[in-house]
């Protein structure tokens, strides 16, 4: 057995329509040796996704097939831990036939990395140790804003986190306030820390057949691209945004494991009182 993420472009569909597609699977899944765990639902963007533990892909499409006609339009084998990570859960919130918000929050997720410029230099000139306690308060920082904005820390990359969120607004606010947080620490502390911020958005399934994997790949490029305070993000987290004001188009960079050049912008955080103090040059990318 092995667990599969499959989606439907359900256009029209309601969130009554796919809860009870699910319930219909779940109806007719022992007679093919298969598990629905759970599904996810977006309404606004017609798709829904399910996670089912089965022998095979044919066996998903199968039940689909059978149960309600639904068939799924990809399918990829994904592992729990990426799934949990990425979209929180790998079973259902509340029963089937009571689906609750959760169960209809969509699969599109937005992916946040932040790093410590220069960390390998501080390591050396501060050593191990007075490098650690920077570290610290770095995740320090960084945590208290996900834990405001809703977001969930995927991973420790060593000198930066990885995260997630359900909101597209949220992440940018969130990354927003990081940075403000650190101009705050910095103006208190004899060894600031400077963080840049990379952000991109997408469904789990999209363009990959690995979770979120080109998603991932872009906000990590955006993020090792940018400098120290620099928030950059991807086209479709401008375009998931309402305030297009924050955004400023920077360039367009050919980027590894991207066929074509990516269009890359620049994320204001620093507020109107001192935006003399932070002038980061967009020809500066």
């Amino acid at each position: 057995m092995a667990i599969f993420m499959d989606r439907h472009v359900l256009t029209g569909s309601t969130a009554a329509d796919v809860a009870a597609a699910h319930l219909s699977d779940v109806e007719i899944q022992d007679r093919y040796g298969v598990r629905f765990m759970t599904y996810w639902y977006d309404q606004q963007r017609g798709t829904a996704f399910c996670l089912v533990d089965a022998p095979d892909i044919e066996a998903v499409q199968c039940v689909h097939r059978v149960a309600h006609g639904f068939i799924a339009s990809e399918v990829v084998e994904v592992s729990l831990s990426a799934v949990e990570a990425f979209l929180g859960r790998i079973h259902d919130p509340a029963p089937a036939s009571q689906p609750s918000n959760d169960i209809a929050e969509g699969g599109h997720r937005t992916i946040l990395f932040t790093d410590i410029v220069g960390s390998t230099a501080m390591t050396s000139r501060l050593g191990d140790r007075m490098a650690t306690e920077l570290v610290r308060a770095h995740d320090a920082v960084v945590r208290r804003c996900l834990a405001r904005f809703s977001g969930r820390e995927v991973k420790h990359t060593g000198d930066g986190i990885m995260a997630t969120f359900a909101a597209t607004a949220a992440a940018v606010d969130c990354a927003r306030t990081i940075q403000q947080d650190f101009r705050h620490y910095n103006s208190g502390n004899s060894e600031p820390i400077h963080v840049r911020i990379g952000l991109d958005c997408g469904e789990p399934v999209e363009d990959s057949n690995d979770l979120f994997g080109s998603t991932v790949q872009l906000a990590a490029r955006l993020c090792a691209l940018a400098s120290g305070e620099q928030i950059l993000v991807s086209e479709n987290v401008v375009r998931e945004c309402d305030a297009k004001e924050l955004f400023a188009q920077a360039s367009h960079r050919r980027l590894k494991g991207f066929s074509k050049p990516v269009p890359i912008f620049q994320c204001d955080w620093v507020d109107a009182a001192v935006a003399g103090h932070h002038d980061k040059s967009l020809d500066s990318l």
